[in-house]
């Protein structure tokens, strides 16, 4: 059975479709990276599933849940966590306070002011903290932190809500190729470890093409092709459409009847 099921899902705004009849499924323990150029509605999609934007026509389930309608923060409490392109912590604080934030929200404590709220949920907090390699920098001021550290905070954050999906957006964005690889290595262990399906953009093709089990592609709002890497290496329209010169987008009929692509190179 599929964690997440997408069915037909459609936004526009105004004369502007964004995303056009889109369907897909994860399923947990996997990995699926969504691909394709600036402007093909990633963002669009991704921002639906998190339901920060109410889709035209289409429907989001997860677990058998439907989530269109829902507001951000209750999908959240359903199990969907998320991670940003720019990393969002609270500078001021520690990197162990920053995660007991997202505990304290996560269980809806109410404290009072005989006990701060340091108090809680320490342990979980290092516990996690202790899974995304920062328990040695549990009480250092995130402010100072490395950016690609920061990102192994984020991540912590976004397990605090013990989610089934994960979604990831741009999560290597900024970061050297060792982190980049050190990070994605990370998230494949918990993504094992929990069983947790992560949906992810990322424009690096070689963290793409290293991690992800399956691949859907966009391109002008529409699913052009999805599968494992040698199945999106080897598809005419996404070398076309997303690898090549990003000018084309043709139904794959009209592509049958034309020359093989030249540029073949960039998917190697």
């Amino acid at each position: 059975m599929s964690l997440l099921r997408v069915t037909g899902l459609s936004k526009s705004f105004g004369g502007l479709t964004a995303v056009d009849g889109v369907s897909f499924d994860l399923a947990a323990g996997q990995l699926l990276a969504l691909l394709g150029p600036n402007g093909a509605g990633k963002s669009t999609c991704f921002n639906m599933v998190n339901g920060q934007l109410r889709p035209s026509a289409g429907s989001i389930q997860l677990d058998g849940h439907e989530l269109v309608g829902m507001r951000p923060r209750d999908i959240w409490r359903l199990g969907v966590g998320r991670t940003f392109q720019i990393a969002a912590t609270f500078n001021s604080m520690t990197v162990l306070e920053n995660v007991q934030m997202a505990l304290v929200s996560y269980e809806r404590k109410l404290f009072g002011l005989w006990k701060p709220a340091r108090s809680w949920h320490a342990d979980e907090a290092f516990s996690l903290l202790e899974q995304v390699g920062m328990a040695a920098d549990a009480n250092r001021s995130c402010g100072v932190l490395a950016y690609g550290d920061v990102k192994r905070v984020e991540l912590a954050i976004a397990l605090a809500n013990r989610p089934k999906l994960l979604l990831m957006d741009e999560p290597t964005a900024g970061m050297a190729p060792k982190e980049r690889n050190a990070l994605m290595a990370l998230t494949r262990q918990l993504v094992t470890e929990r069983n947790i399906g992560v949906l992810f953009t990322e424009h690096s093709m070689d963290v793409v093409f290293a991690y992800a089990d399956r691949m859907i592609v966009l391109a002008r709002g529409k699913l052009i092709a999805e599968g494992d890497a040698d199945t999106i290496r080897n598809d005419p329209r996404v070398q076309e459409v997303y690898f090549g010169t990003g000018k084309t987008f043709q139904p794959r009929a009209a592509l049958n009847h034309a020359a093989a692509p030249t540029n073949q190179g960039a998917l190697q």
